[in-house]
């Protein structure tokens, strides 16, 4: 199925209920209750709607908020940056380019000797590719 062209009711079925809570109605889970926040493996996060590839390990770091935060998406073309000022505040929303899916927010707050930047996307809205471990 293409996830560009998907109903809300095939979404509906596709996703959890939390994951469709954020990825679709542009929800945020609880600080610190994501799988995801403290995963210190090497491999590749993925969009959990489409397995579009978004954020390595390798530019993942411990913000201290409770979300998984990347200072770099592993290909700036996977993912829209808009807008949002939901909530009476400022921000930028990340979101899927593949399908559509509210991943998170950007923030100006992350690793000076990187980027500056903080993508701070709910663990939901992410699986997880676990790449092998290096042959010693």
């Amino acid at each position: 199925m293409n996830p560009k062209i998907m109903s809300e009711e095939d979404w509906r079925k596709k996703l959890t209920p939390k994951a469709y809570h954020v990825l679709r109605e542009k929800g945020t889970e609880p600080a610190f209750s994501g799988n995801l926040y403290d995963n210190h493996e090497t491999g590749m996060y993925i969009c959990a709607a489409c397995g579009q590839s978004l954020f390595s390990s390798e530019t993942k770091f411990d913000s201290g908020t409770g979300w998984p935060s990347f200072d770099n998406p592993v290909n700036r073309e996977n993912i829209l940056l808009q807008d949002d000022e939901s909530y009476g505040m400022k921000r930028t929303e990340v979101v899927c380019k593949n399908c559509g899916s509210h991943l998170g927010h950007l923030f100006n707050d992350g690793p000076k000797e990187t980027t500056g930047l903080r993508y701070c996307i709910n663990s939901c809205a992410l699986d997880f590719k676990k790449e092998p471990a290096p042959k010693v």
